[in-house]
């Protein structure tokens, strides 16, 4: 297939790009089994865009039932070589409120049960992949200058703590993390980061804070409403910022 400049893949209240033009719908099959959904490629500002929603179009998919390895070699498979993980995410510390986007250079798994390698399947190759830099630097690079460029506000650095969910964290448990160095958590960092690295797909984080961790800032109960609200207007300036994205 035709390569693409962009595969996104949205997170939890971003389950489309509502600014694609001239859309295609593909329905990929991998070795791996069924992506989470369909992907959608269409125009953005001139470039060709792919578009998947992690979670699935309507939310059924939760971050453990994922078929992350499907995901990524559909993206490939529909000719994507470089993708921007937008994940929805909890803020520890005090850089990373609610309704900032981040950009975050680590990340710490605390994930369990998960096929999380290339590597499952008896007779597979094992690859032993070099995982230091969890996301690839000049895709980071690329994403803050874009984020310059389009005027769109981006927190350069962090770490993200990916944990198993459902369920949100304790306070004990965000305590834990923030004791580990996270600034940030969510549910779908990993694996999915790692198997981008194995299928040698450049990837990269843009985390949207959409509320405080447990203990965290206010301390008030975390809603859904809540949450997608402050997903929402984080992403105002996102249509842009993929868009220059893609051109570079």
């Amino acid at each position: 297939m035709q390569q693409i400049a962009l595969a996104v893949i949205g997170g939890t209240g971003v389950y489309n790009l509502a600014q694609l033009d001239d859309v295609q719908t593909h329905d990929v099959e991998t070795r791996f089994g069924t992506p989470s959904g369909p992907i959608r490629v269409g125009t953005l500002l001139g470039h060709r865009v792919a578009f998947l929603a992690r979670h699935g179009e309507g939310h059924s998919l939760p971050p453990h039932k994922i078929n992350y390895r499907a995901n990524l070699a559909a993206l490939q498979q529909v000719g994507a070589q470089r993708v921007l993980a937008l994940n929805t995410v909890g803020g520890i510390t005090d850089a990373f409120g609610p309704r900032v986007l981040a950009c975050p250079e680590q990340i710490i798994d605390y994930t369990w049960g998960r096929i999380s390698t290339l590597c499952e399947e008896p007779g597979s190759d094992v690859l032993h992949v070099d995982f230091g830099h969890p996301y690839t630097p000049m895709l980071r690079s690329k994403i803050l200058a874009a984020a310059k460029v389009t005027g769109v506000t981006v927190h350069d650095g962090g770490c993200y703590g990916a944990t198993q969910g459902p369920r949100l964290e304790t306070i004990a448990e965000i305590a834990r993390l923030r004791r580990d160095g996270c600034d940030l958590v969510g549910m779908t960092g990993m694996p999915e980061a790692a198997l981008a690295r194995e299928l040698g797909l450049d990837y990269a984080c843009l985390a949207i804070i959409a509320n405080w961790a447990a203990g965290c800032g206010d301390g008030e109960e975390i809603t859904m409403a809540e949450v997608l609200a402050n997903v929402q207007a984080a992403s105002n300036g996102l249509p842009e910022l993929v868009g220059e994205l893609a051109r570079g």
